[in-house]
């Protein structure tokens, strides 16, 4: 049995997902991993296009949210006995050359021990990245999010939001717990969570592409302003749930 699931949550991306899946296959990924996408009530054919490629998916009944459907693949880890989940977007923006980086980073199959990190993220902004450019507005929204985890955890994220990343047994089978998990946006307010919960988070240089086809879930003032907002309510959230948790 392989003990490596990589999860790829899904949206309306009948235009990437496709390309993405042919690319898991021509470098013979599942191999050593399985595969995942978890559609989130898509209203095209990203469902039909997984199932043709000869890959597993589960299907939302209806659109419940990025979070929702990364739990959906985190539940599924946790019953059928994975060791470590890779995540991925649908979207073709990150790079499959991540990947070697992450199981490097998290000792997949050099057992567990404390040297290694239970989430690893990959970054857009530290030295040895390949990324491309951010629009000015979701740059100072990571800017803000970076100080807001330093002042409430002592530690230091450069990309708080980025979706590429590896999680230990340990870190999924936390998220895949009732109330453990943002259900909409989970970015800031987990790493915030989990670092004031003792979870290990550590980042390497991501690799990564603009997107092609589609649209982002955080395009436009009104959506980036609404989504930061969440952000500080849902973080203010975590940090109390762990002062409530702490006292007891």
């Amino acid at each position: 049995m392989k003990n490596i699931l990589m999860l790829i949550p899904a949206y309306n991306e009948e235009d990437n997902i496709g390309e993405l899946l042919s690319k898991i296959t021509e470098q013979n990924i599942e191999e050593t991993m399985d595969v995942l996408v978890i559609d989130d009530g898509s209203r095209d054919r990203t469902a039909q296009i997984v199932r043709d490629s000869g890959y597993k998916v589960i299907s939302q009944i209806f659109n419940m949210g990025y979070g929702a459907a990364l739990q959906t693949g985190y539940k599924y880890a946790v019953s059928r006995g994975y060791e470590y989940l890779i995540q991925l977007d649908a979207d073709g923006q990150h790079d499959l050359k991540n990947v070697e980086l992450i199981c490097k980073k998290l000792g997949c199959g050099a057992g567990s021990g404390d040297e290694y990190p239970d989430i690893v993220i990959g970054s857009r902004f530290l030295e040895g990245s390949q990324s491309f450019a951010i629009p000015p507005l979701k740059r100072l929204a990571i800017r803000f999010f970076r100080s807001i985890i330093r002042k409430n955890t002592g530690c230091t994220l450069t990309d708080p939001t980025s979706g590429l990343q590896g999680l230990s047994r340990s870190a999924f089978s936390f998220y895949a717990g009732y109330r453990n998990f943002d259900l909409k946006y989970p970015d800031m307010n987990m790493a915030i969570q989990m670092l004031l919960l003792r979870y290990k988070i550590e980042e390497f240089p991501a690799i990564m592409h603009e997107r092609t086809s589609g649209v982002s879930m955080h395009t436009g003032l009104l959506k980036v302003g609404r989504y930061m907002l969440l952000m500080m309510l849902s973080s203010l959230n975590a940090y109390l749930r762990y002062r409530r948790r702490d006292k007891q």
